[in-house]
């Protein structure tokens, strides 16, 4: 009989593709290679309508009439397409405007660096795509406009940060977007033409609609959260709905946020008195953020300690894992034209054609401002074991459908991002209890991401509220709490994601210890959390459950 599910597995993946085909090309995967997506109310009214006749038509199908692993895919199909409808209905692309990945221009020029060119038919493509950035900026520009007119505004000192972004890159001596390299004196002759005489002038006029038309009309600082926008906080619990795969209310969150930082309290007190002598939080604090030696004395170093973290997390792996990614990581600093409004670091997934290996990318602008602690906490959570090294492994599951090996729920990705923070002490990876307090510097940022994405985007926070909660809170240097801050008001609720998914894969865990006694076997665990590909947490958490109760016979 024809399996029902994989068919819609397929047509959703293609769906998302046709939605964000960058993605598909820095995934090796073809099809979209020459072009950019639909900006327009009509591009995206259409995705709208496709997701929900996906979702009507996979909803239809009785699970019970389903295998186990065909009915996840049903459950992780039925989510991503109710998740495109909602995305689609919090109409960001009209106020989102930031340096960041997450606006429109500062996305092109971040993300079209990672393509690989490996054939003429490519070069092709990539120029096709170049030539199409006109439209897609003239599009995104019309969304913006249709934004002020519903009363749905940018935050004003976004706007003037992504001009800024796009003046260093119209001004940059090396065009990022010429790093798709092809072996042809006719590509580089017609790619440099066309990066002069259309790509240019079309960024430089979407600067001049942020200059002219769209930054008076900004909002101030006052009042930089969702909640001040027309049906701003049905959009952001639609937005904490997506990011977190779960149905907790901003409310909740926020409370969530302030017991894990409460719960940190004694942590930083036992390890504060062995580094510093005191345990005092606030004394600790302002020793990490003060003390010259928590700091790097240039980009060099910074990047090796990165390294250094990433060979001894590989070494360690195969006693923790069944399951080994193949592939190594790669680490490099962030593009110049991106550091300064980048986040201090980040990770590029590799191709599926292997012709592009994952990248950890570590932000050294201004390194010797940046702070030494958590070089280790981070590397572990972008690289090994966390981004990279699931990330490859949901790759080589070639027996599930494309489908799930590629789309990722945040709070899955960046649940086990953060997870793999703390296994990493249990692996014995820190170097030393200054690199801990590290790891618990990364808890506190990522409760505090519940406590100030919720109170700007659904309280009413100012920036500067957020901005002291976390300086009052987190260890961070006020260069990182800034960077922090902003992009949160231009991401709404993908930071929700990491707290979130962590606490749920522990949990996750800790009642199958319970369930298993001595029978649980850490190896296994794990295996079943990455060898499933990336879900929903409620769906993992099924599978979770249901791998743990085969095990006791029940």
């Amino acid at each position: 009989m024809t399996n029902p599910v994989h068919p819609l597995a397929d047509e959703l993946l293609e769906l998302s593709f046709v939605a964000d085909p960058v993605m598909a090309t820095i995934l090796g995967l073809p099809g979209h290679d020459d072009t950019l997506g639909g900006r327009s109310e009509q591009a995206q009214q259409a995705i709208r309508a496709a997701a929900l006749d996906i979702a009507a038509r996979t909803e239809a199908v009785d699970p019970a009439s389903l295998s186990a692993a065909d009915a996840v895919t049903r459950a992780a199909v039925l989510h991503h397409a109710k998740q495109m409808v909602t995305d689609v209905d919090a109409r960001g692309v009209e106020y989102t405007i930031s340096d960041t990945f997450a606006g429109p221009a500062a996305e092109l020029i971040s993300m079209l660096p990672m393509i690989v060119l490996s054939d003429a038919a490519q070069a092709a493509s990539y120029l096709d795509r170049l030539r199409a950035v006109p439209a897609y900026l003239d599009a995104v520009a019309g969304r913006h406009r249709a934004g002020v007119a519903a009363g749905r505004v940018p935050v004003a000192h976004l706007v003037r940060a992504a001009v800024a972004h796009l003046d260093r890159y119209l001004g940059a001596a090396e065009d990022v977007l010429t790093r798709p390299a092809f072996d042809a004196d006719s590509f580089d002759a017609e790619r440099e033409r066309v990066l002069a005489d259309v790509v240019h002038p079309a960024f430089a006029r979407y600067r001049d609609v942020l200059t002219n038309e769209l930054v008076q009309h900004g909002r101030d600082e006052s009042h930089v959260g969702l909640c001040w926008l027309p049906d701003g906080e049905a959009m952001y619990a639609g937005y904490a709905r997506i990011h977190t795969t779960t149905d907790r209310t901003p409310e909740e969150l926020h409370r969530t946020g302030l017991d894990v930082i409460e719960a940190l309290t004694e942590e930083y007190a036992e390890i504060g008195e062995r580094v510093f002598g005191t345990r005092d939080r606030a004394a600790i604090f302002r020793r990490m953020t003060s003390d010259p030696a928590m700091r790097w004395r240039d980009a060099d170093e910074l990047l090796e300690s990165a390294r250094s973290a990433v060979a001894r997390a590989e070494a360690a792996t195969p006693g923790w894992f069944g399951r080994l990614a193949s592939s190594q990581c790669k680490i490099e600093p962030v593009p110049a034209a991106d550091a300064p409004g980048s986040a201090a670091a980040y990770y590029v997934w590799p191709s599926m054609d292997g012709k592009r290996p994952g990248i950890y990318f570590a932000n050294t602008h201004r390194a010797e401002e940046r702070d030494r602690f958590t070089s280790e906490v981070t590397a572990f959570h972008e690289a090994v074991p966390g981004h990279h090294f699931q990330i490859a492994l949901a790759q080589e599951l070639t027996h599930l459908p494309m489908f799930r090996r590629v789309v990722t729920p945040n709070a899955y990705a960046e649940g086990w991002g953060l997870y793999t923070e703390r296994l990493a002490d249990e692996m014995g990876l820190y170097t030393s209890d200054v690199f801990r307090l590290g790891m618990l510097a990364m808890d506190s940022l990522r409760a505090g991401r519940l406590v100030v994405d919720t109170g700007m985007h659904h309280k009413g926070w100012s920036r500067a509220r957020a901005v002291g909660f976390l300086r009052d809170n987190t260890p961070m240097s006020d260069l990182e709490i800034g960077n922090e801050i902003d992009r949160y008001i231009a991401y709404p609720g993908q930071a929700l994601s990491y707290m979130v998914g962590r606490l749920e894969i522990q949990r996750m865990r800790a009642a199958a210890e319970a369930r298993l006694g001595d029978r649980f076997d850490i190896k296994a665990f794990h295996d079943v959390v990455l060898g499933n590909g990336p879900l929903p947490l409620a769906v993992l958490d099924e599978v979770v459950t249901a791998w743990s109760a085969a095990l006791t016979g029940g």
